[in-house]
């Protein structure tokens, strides 16, 4: 420590030798100092300070009493506390001095003592420089190489197909070269069966001339179509003529010509006429065995070779149709075209529809399997067009394929549910004919047709409720209308409608509505529902009064007691029997 603190320290312990002086003559003022040197023995015995010598505990101890001796004056307070003040400052700066010089006497030591830490140092710094200096020389390179790269990119042209990213990327670039080296396999080996330019010359010059051939053909082929509607035309009415002689024979071959002359043939017709024509010229036999092994052979080449138009169309013209089954559908649907072509399955389906006899429809299973293909793959004209025309067989299942399509793609869901309400039509299913016109909002249009079917029960009138809750619906088919009952009891409907868990809200939505109106309207409506006894309204009530809903089934009890008279009537299901029917 300093040599203030010693001379401070020094002249305190002589101090605890001697009296206080007489120039304090107070008693109180020697009592404090008494006490006060008293305390800095004590705390120099419990510090345990050193007798000479600087200490810090010691000047804590004396720095401390003199505190208290500041505390206690009056006159000198400020004089002291200005002392105490420059004392402490100069303590502090003797520590702060005494602090560096030992961090100094520390770093020498440490330098001293281990020279070679120092040496390393100086070793690595000069190789970090030096690895600096190579990468500042590698950057230099680098920047040098992207702008020729940048320059040379500038002059040029990006590879077609990629992108900018995908140009410099060595993963995308193999990618690409795949690609290509498939294009290329792909276009040689399209090439391999590729003729020459003068082959093909002679090829378009033989398929013009067939082309021409074949509209000469063509168009005799339509004057005897027409010469043969004419002549069925007359033999028809020769052969009634024949068996009821009505008329003259002159005056019925006069009439015959004039009509005979305004007689024309569509292409339809023409078809079906074709169709009869041939079936009657069609192989039998062995001939016919080996017509088909042939026929049969042509569609397997056009198949194999990928022409699966030209093969879907061989199949639908099949004789007596022998390939219009699943069996080549399967075939059709195991396969893809080229990446910007039809799907060959659907190729299929539009030759079967475009080859079809005027009156002829596709099988049942191969009607759910176009419409299945038809939806998955965007079709809709051709489905709109084999709907329209009457070209598929009718099911149930056909018209629930048609339904959930619509329920999926909202967009276009009055189409198919128009499509599904003719399927369920066809197959009569008026369930779900009144079901699809729901579905399509026609809610009025559902519940005339639900009125107008004779077979047309309320337990269907409840399935369609359940499938689609509708309170306009509801309302239609409890209302009854003038001379005729409601399809609906509204009794029955509610106890049902409560009874299931998911259509309760309907139900009460209904019971509202009649209160909302007045209590005659619910009194009428109960009164007038003759086929619901007391036993059903007590349910209804106590189903009400189970969810709740005390004020519906107050409303309904009251109009009960003013009915039976007397009697009380419980909310309870077991309380339901204790009243006789109210609709005498």
């Amino acid at each position: 420590m300093s040599e203030l603190k010693h001379g401070n320290s020094s002249s305190l312990s002589n101090d605890e030798d001697h009296s206080t002086p007489d120039v304090l003559i107070s008693d109180s003022d020697r009592r404090f100092f008494q006490s006060l040197c008293e305390f800095i023995a004590h705390e120099k015995r419990y510090l345990q300070c050193p007798q000479e010598g600087a200490d810090e505990l010691r000047y804590s101890v004396y720095r401390t009493a003199f505190s208290k001796v500041i505390a206690r004056s009056t006159t000198y307070k400020k004089l002291l506390l200005t002392i105490k003040g420059e004392y402490d400052d100069v303590i502090r700066e003797l520590q702060r001095r005494e602090g560096e010089a030992r961090m100094v006497r520390r770093n020498l030591e440490a330098s001293t003592s281990h020279p070679r830490s120092l040496i390393t140092c100086q070793r690595r710094a000069a190789e970090l420089r030096e690895r600096i200096s190579a990468h500042q020389s590698k950057t230099a390179e680098l920047k040098e190489e992207i702008k020729r790269w940048k320059s040379s990119v500038e002059q040029s042209t990006w590879i077609p197909g990629l992108t900018v990213a995908e140009s410099v990327d060595l993963e995308a670039l193999d990618r690409h070269l795949k690609h290509l080296e498939a294009q290329r396999a792909a276009l040689l080996d399209e090439k391999s069966h590729r003729v020459s330019l003068e082959v093909k010359a002679e090829l378009d010059a033989e398929l013009q001339a067939a082309e021409r051939h074949r509209d000469q053909l063509q168009t005799k082929n339509n004057q005897l179509n027409v010469l043969h509607k004419r002549l069925r035309f007359v033999s028809g009415h020769l052969h009634t003529w024949e068996n009821k002689k009505l008329v003259p024979l002159e005056e019925l071959l006069r009439s015959m010509l004039e009509d005979v002359g305004q007689l024309s043939v569509t292409d339809d017709e023409a078809r079906g006429i074709d169709t009869e024509l041939f079936e009657d010229e069609e192989p039998t036999g062995v001939n016919e065995s080996r017509f088909r092994t042939d026929y049969l052979h042509r569609f397997t080449e056009l198949f194999d070779s990928a022409r699966y138009e030209e093969a879907a169309l061989h199949a639908a013209r099949s004789p007596r149709g022998f390939l219009r089954n699943l069996d080549t559908m399967e075939m059709f649907k195991g396969v893809k075209g080229p990446p910007s072509s039809a799907p060959p399955l659907l190729l299929f389906f539009e030759a079967l529809l475009t080859t079809l006899s005027v009156g002829d429809k596709l099988s049942a299973a191969l009607s759910l399997h176009f419409t299945r293909c038809a939806l998955e793959h965007g079709a809709t004209q051709l489905l709109t067009h084999a709907v329209n025309t009457n070209k598929l067989t009718f099911c149930e299942d056909l018209g629930d394929v048609l339904t959930e399509h619509a329920q999926k793609n909202r967009r276009a869901a009055d189409r198919y549910l128009a499509f599904a309400n003719v399927a369920y039509e066809a197959c009569g299913l008026d369930r779900k004919v009144a079901l699809s016109m729901c579905m399509r909002g026609l809610t009025h249009s559902a519940a005339s047709f639900m009125k107008e079917r004779k077979n047309f029960t309320a337990e269907d009138s409840m399935w369609v409720l359940s499938r689609w809750p509708s309170l306009p619906l509801l309302r239609l088919l409890t209302d009854p209308e003038p001379g005729h009952a409601a399809l609906l009891s509204v009794g029955v409907a509610c106890s049902t409608l409560l009874a299931d868990p998911r259509q309760p809200e309907l139900a009460l939505q209904l019971l509202d509505g009649f209160v909302s109106r007045g209590r005659g309207v619910l009194e009428k409506v109960i009164l007038e529902d003759s086929r619901s006894s007391v036993d059903v309204w007590t349910i209804v009530s106590s189903l009400c009064f189970k969810m709740n809903r005390v004020d519906l089934s107050q409303a309904i009890r009251s109009v009960l007691l003013d009915q039976s008279g007397t009697g009380a009537l419980s909310p309870d299901l077991e309380g339901a029997r204790m009243m006789e029917h109210i609709f005498l």
